[in-house]
């Protein structure tokens, strides 16, 4: 992926936030960039700091709830934090696109789904209200809705979960973006449903050539979907691998917690593995490594300082003290029971 195009480049980012508690770090200084045509896995327990990473390279956070945002966002060498709110509008729903979690509370409830993709070609094309319309009936028929024609006149209550998701796959997708971010794709759909719509990105990602950043806390859809995968907790990214090394050379306590935690069809166990504990609070954040009060491996530098995101292969970075230790301390933790 070196040699190819990146298209978003995310350096140091912390994204926080003003609370009565005090300042919430829900992004800690965040580095990953994002190649021409790959996918991206971003994944992590709830309260990792995904979400906001999203929010924040889409400048979509409420500046009303007291936020400021370090670091850099390059999107095709253009620093995002740098652009006016207009020239962010121009932007979102063109060559940078978002898939939400929810789709029946991203799409307007009053206004008929053709109507709503209709507007993306209005606003970014300068289609006239009959082209629009043509428009928006052809990307739903090509993200797989039956009787597109009639579909579009519908409102998003009459249609399905599934249905609603390919609806908000098709907005996204209007005007072929560069990247696209998809937030939680697949949440609240059952499995059938689910693969279809993995399946679906793969293809339209395939037939427009564009990069995805996949948010997820399911590793089973990391795996099948994503060329690489970035580990998130606490606000900051702990380990960072090709999918293909992820359950051989994993090496992160956290992650391979969390493979322990997902059933496997080589491997055969009584019962899976559950990590104790939860994410900490951003405003009860730990003084050192913040994985370090759930980590059987936790040492006295672990719980005094956080460690720097090491990089410790060609294509392997780490952020975990184990590393400064003898290859024997190193194999104690990644050879366990998978």
């Amino acid at each position: 992926m070196q040699n190819k195009e990146i298209i978003l480049e995310v350096k140091n980012l912390r994204t926080y936030f003003q609370t009565n508690q005090g300042i919430n770090k829900s992004v800690n200084g965040v580095t990953f960039n994002v190649y021409k045509g790959e996918t991206i896995g971003l994944v992590g327990e709830s309260g990792s700091g995904k979400s906001v990473t999203s929010l924040s390279i889409m400048r979509l956070l409420d500046t009303m709830h007291g936020h400021m945002v370090e670091g850099e966002i390059k999107f095709k060498k253009d620093n995002l934090l740098k652009k006016s709110e207009k020239e962010m509008q121009a932007l979102r729903g063109n060559t940078l696109s978002m898939i939400f979690q929810e789709p029946m509370t991203s799409l307007n409830p009053v206004y008929s789904i053709g109507e709503q993709i209709a507007e993306v070609f209005r606003r970014h094309h300068s289609l006239n209200r009959k082209q629009a319309w043509e428009k928006a009936v052809e990307m739903l028929k090509l993200v797989g809705i039956p009787s597109p024609e009639k579909r579009a006149k519908q409102e998003p209550f009459e249609l399905s979960g599934g249905m609603r998701q390919r609806v908000m796959i098709a907005m996204s997708l209007a005007c072929q973006p560069s990247l696209l971010i998809a937030d939680e794709p697949t949440t609240a759909l059952d499995v059938t449903i689910q693969a279809q719509i993995l399946e679906l990105m793969k293809d339209l990602q395939n037939k427009f050539g564009m990069a995805i950043l996949l948010i997820t806390h399911d590793i089973g859809v990391i795996v099948d979907t994503c060329d690489r995968v970035a580990v998130m907790y606490a606000g900051q990214i702990v380990e960072s691998l090709y999918v293909d090394d992820l359950f051989e050379n994993a090496k992160h306590p956290y992650t391979i917690g969390l493979l322990r935690s997902i059933p496997r069809m080589d491997k055969e166990v009584d019962m899976l593995e559950a990590m104790e504990g939860s994410v900490p609070s951003p405003n009860e954040m730990p003084s050192g490594c913040p994985f370090s009060p759930r980590c059987a491996y936790a040492k006295d530098i672990c719980i005094k300082r956080n460690p720097e995101f090491t990089q410790i292969s060609k294509n392997h970075s780490i952020r975990c003290w184990i590393y400064e230790d003898s290859c024997k301390q190193t194999e104690a933790v990644t050879k366990g029971e998978r």
